[in-house]
């Protein structure tokens, strides 16, 4: 499964979070002195302490909520969170690195399953399928009508990219070579012009510029400090009111507030939601709202992103822990 070598890692005491493939699961005690989490239960307060106490390394996940108080924790031993994912807004990373503690994540393997939810998301948005198959199901439907459940037509529209990195960038690609959609989008950075030729994608000034350009936006920026609640009541009342947002990038990245607010009063036509502020908490008001598509943080949910997940962060403190430089440091 994942490449191993020869390596012995039996004295390094790791703590693994949530339950992960069993094909990783059974390398990893191959390798280290593993813990799991059997029970796939949020850790405590407590219980991150005492593992920061305990263990060599943690592999975290973005269900963790690692507590502030656990990096300065007297008798630290941890070294190492391997983090099994792309995002780490859930790990403090000053704090991290303050207390000499190493952070690496698991970037690329899930570009293209994320991508794909993406655009079924925007789908489902646009063609009212989730409010179709509640009406279905509950016995409601009389039957094809001309008038029944007119959605938006995808192809040829534009779609807004906020964030233009490898998931937005295999998003641009899936509706621009598939569906025909004109692309704009907004980076921090300027985008290599070779980058965005090949989808035709024009980079805009600033996420308001985007929002008001789109039929479809879709966000692929990073949480954190950054970028909260860059999606606000700003943003929102620039789309059109046809507008659809998609999100499978952090839920911090959108004013859960100023969305339902939008979405009640119709300043904006739906949203497709795979991420969400308190997951897995959600306002009881979205989940009331039909003109929204809601998923449970599936973006690399198939079997194969989750094993390649899985063995990224594996060899990431394989080499960590054998004198090397992992290939996945995240700086912060």
């Amino acid at each position: 499964m994942c490449a191993k070598g020869d390596i012995s890692l039996q004295r390094v005491k790791v703590l693994v979070t949530r339950q992960w493939p069993q094909a990783v699961e059974r390398d990893m005690r191959e390798i280290f002195d593993v813990t799991f989490n059997t029970s796939d239960t949020p850790m405590t307060h407590d219980d991150f302490r005492a593992a920061f106490q305990n263990f060599d390394a943690i592999f975290p996940t973005v269900s963790d909520s690692i507590p502030a108080d656990a990096y300065g924790v007297e008798n630290r031993r941890v070294r190492l969170l391997a983090n099994f994912g792309v995002g780490y807004n859930h790990i403090d990373i000053p704090a991290a690195h303050a207390a000499g503690i190493t952070v690496t994540n698991t970037p690329g393997v899930l570009t293209d399953c994320t991508a794909d939810l993406a655009m079924g998301l925007l789908l489902c948005t646009a063609r009212r399928i989730g409010e179709g198959e509640r009406e279905l199901r509950k016995g409601k439907w009389v039957g094809w009508r001309p008038t029944h459940m007119i959605g938006a037509k995808v192809t040829g529209a534009t779609l807004g990219i906020i964030g233009f990195g490898r998931i937005g960038q295999a998003v641009a690609q899936r509706a621009h070579h598939g569906f025909g959609m004109k692309i704009v989008f907004y980076n921090r950075s300027t985008i290599a012009p070779d980058i965005a030729a090949h989808t035709g994608a024009q980079q805009l000034g600033s996420v308001t510029d985007v929002m008001a350009a789109s039929d479809f936006v879709s966000l692929h920026c990073p949480g954190g400090d950054e970028t909260r609640h860059v999606i606000d009541a700003q943003a929102l009342a620039a789309m059109k009111p046809t507008g659809f947002l998609i999100n499978t990038a952090r839920g911090d990245v959108v004013d859960e507030t100023a969305l339902i607010t939008a979405l009640k009063n119709g300043e904006i036509a739906g949203a497709g939601l795979d991420v969400y502020a308190q997951e897995p908490k959600i306002p009881s008001d979205l989940k009331a709202l039909e003109n929204v598509v809601l998923a449970p943080h599936l973006g690399s949910a198939t079997d194969a992103t989750r094993e390649a997940m899985g063995c990224m962060a594996f060899n990431n403190a394989r080499a960590f822990f054998d004198g090397k430089t992992p290939s996945n440091l995240v700086q912060g």
